[in-house]
């Protein structure tokens, strides 16, 4: 018998890649069909893009009106899984998150009333519009990807994503994230305000369709599948990384350490977010194994909310993205 043909009703395990041609077209047409909704934001749609496949979740933090919820409604359009919002308030309870249990007469027993979490696209809107406490009920989902109800751990669907928006914490009203629930977010993508002519096509669109002020994702088309969101995440684990390539991800976490002016550093969780970001990044661009430009150009949305800025350059006006961005000029990347 010729090796090439296998016997009739034997399984043959695809080869590492073999899906990546598919996976390519997949999250290219994603991306098109997200833009059509998401004007002059197309750094931010990669970024969530990324998160997508990388398997993490995403922070988008604006001020209101740049378009965060309606780009997390045109995802939940162009995918055909199961999708839940929450509007964040002060009066929020973990319960209204997670669910709890609820006693039934008719059978003289607890039963458990299933929360919005459990879904595959969470939007938390305006998360930090509610206190630590209910902010911290997504922290086991988030990490574990399940809840703990009555002693029960209950798994939530896969693939499951939690994409939360938020604005400024200058804003009047709104309560910083705690810094453990920060890190179990993969991205922190910041929306800013569009380029003129962006701005202009977004007023020409919006004032041409039926609602008031916001773009219509019906005409998206759906694309995905639950399993395509899988496929697509081992396309991406499946890309090559070189060694060299590891370690410029491992010593630019590191570098956050003792870098100055910096008075928190990132944890070893945002090297291995950099490493998956830049695999899913590579995905995105089309290539065939991860190159150090895809560690770089996913770096600042990494590791700017996993790091602290110190005091006396919060003074003088820097930020951590000024910070971290002449961190990456100044430490050398990888010739390959």
């Amino acid at each position: 018998m010729s090796e090439r043909n296998p016997p009739t009703g034997t399984t043959v395990p695809s080869e590492p890649g073999a899906q990546r041609p598919r996976a390519i077209q997949l999250v290219q047409a994603l991306r098109q069909e997200l833009r059509k909704a998401v004007i002059g934001q197309g750094a931010v749609v990669d970024g969530v893009l990324t998160a997508l496949v990388a398997g993490g979740h995403v922070l988008l933090e604006g001020v209101p009106g740049l378009g965060k919820t309606l780009l997390v409604r045109a995802l939940a359009r162009c995918f055909d899984g199961e999708f839940a919002r929450i509007q964040f308030t002060p009066d929020l309870m973990p319960s209204d998150l997670t669910g709890h249990a609820v006693y039934d007469v008719k059978s003289e027993r607890f039963k458990l009333r299933r929360g919005p979490v459990f879904t595959h696209l969470l939007l938390a809107d305006e998360i930090n519009r509610a206190p630590a406490k209910t902010q911290a009920a997504l922290l086991e989902v988030m990490q574990e990807r399940q809840v703990t109800l009555e002693g029960r751990a209950l798994p939530v669907p896969q693939p499951f994503m939690v994409l939360a928006t938020q604005n400024p914490i200058e804003q009047e009203g709104t309560y910083p994230l705690p810094e453990a629930e920060l890190d179990r977010f993969m991205l922190m993508l910041r929306m800013d305000y569009p380029e003129q002519d962006d701005e202009r096509e977004l007023v020409r669109q919006v004032t041409r369709s039926a609602s008031a002020d916001m773009l219509e994702v019906t005409p998206l088309r759906n694309l995905l599948q639950p399993q395509d969101v899988a496929m697509l995440q081992q396309a991406a684990s499946d890309l090559p990384v070189d060694d060299q390539v590891l370690d410029y991800a491992v010593r630019l976490v590191r570098a956050t350490r003792d870098w100055p002016g910096l008075t928190l550093g990132a944890g070893p969780r945002a090297s291995i977010a950099l490493i998956r970001c830049a695999r899913a990044r590579a995905l995105l661009r089309g290539g065939d194994f991860v190159v150090p430009d895809d560690v770089k150009g996913g770096a600042l949305a990494v590791l700017r909310h996993r790091v602290r800025l110190a005091p006396e350059l919060e003074i003088e006006g820097r930020s951590v993205d000024q910070t971290l961005l002449q961190l990456l000029d100044q430490l050398p990347a990888p010739r390959l």
